[in-house]
């Protein structure tokens, strides 16, 4: 952690890490950028009660008021979901520090809420999906920044795979090259998103979180830098087929 990074803990998630008690670290743009009033509020809250119905503490990340809030409480959790989107800036590695000099109010994506999280000494972060090489990649350049940050930021992601939209050969071969390990949770194939095969296998698998725990503790150990992708496939009685897709 950054001694005089402008972090502000809520007391659940503060009193969590002098504790030694699992933290998970969970992105706000989808609260602000993503679903409408009351509906991200709902969302937010059941997302939360998930985490701890799992035995964890959720640390909603959001920089507001020109701090970077490390969990939300009810009432900041309500003014984020009411903050109108042209009133939150949607922030990556990019802009996360000019929304904070600024005193803004800002939702964080995959990328920034890793950094976040790192700071706070957070290192697992839960999400749906992630950002990644955009069709038609090789005329516009549009490669998401969540890809490289996580070859940069000790941080292991745990999603349902990159979104459906992307090219996932591309994003696959972009992961490779900046050495994050892909780790398919209980399954060869690599899910996409809403359906729990993208037709693509993936580059690795591991069946416990324990597996998963001790391959994130090793990179550290190693001196690797970077963080892992966990693809969770989405249940299959929830799953849209990719032939659907």
């Amino acid at each position: 952690m950054t001694a005089d990074a402008p972090l502000s803990f809520a007391p659940e998630v503060e009193a969590a890490l002098k504790a030694g008690q699992p933290v998970v670290a969970l992105e706000s743009t989808i609260i602000t950028h993503g679903m409408p009033w009351p509906q991200n509020l709902e969302m937010a809250r059941k997302v939360e009660a998930t985490i701890r119905d799992g035995g964890a503490v959720p640390a909603t990340i959001a920089v507001m008021g020109g701090r970077i809030h490390i969990g939300l409480t009810d009432d900041s959790l309500q003014a984020l979901a009411r903050t109108p989107p042209d009133q939150a800036m949607k922030l990556s590695r990019a802009d996360l520090a000019v929304c904070v000099a600024q005193g803004r109010t800002g939702a964080t994506t995959v990328a920034a809420t890793m950094i976040c999280a790192a700071l706070a000494g957070i290192r697992v972060f839960a999400t749906g999906g992630i950002g990644g090489v955009h069709r038609g990649a090789e005329d516009s350049f549009d490669i998401s920044a969540d890809l490289r940050e996580l070859s940069q930021t000790a941080v292991s992601v745990v999603a349902a795979g990159p979104k459906a939209i992307l090219d996932l050969p591309k994003t696959l071969e972009v992961l490779e090259t900046l050495g994050v390990p892909v780790i398919a949770y209980g399954q060869d194939d690599f899910p996409a998103f809403w359906s729990r095969s993208s037709g693509l296998r993936a580059p690795l698998r591991m069946d416990s979180a324990a597996e998963i725990a001790k391959a994130h503790r090793m990179r550290g150990l190693l001196g690797i830098p970077g963080g892992q992708l966990v693809a969770n496939p989405i249940p299959a009685a929830h799953e849209i087929s990719r032939e659907e897709i």
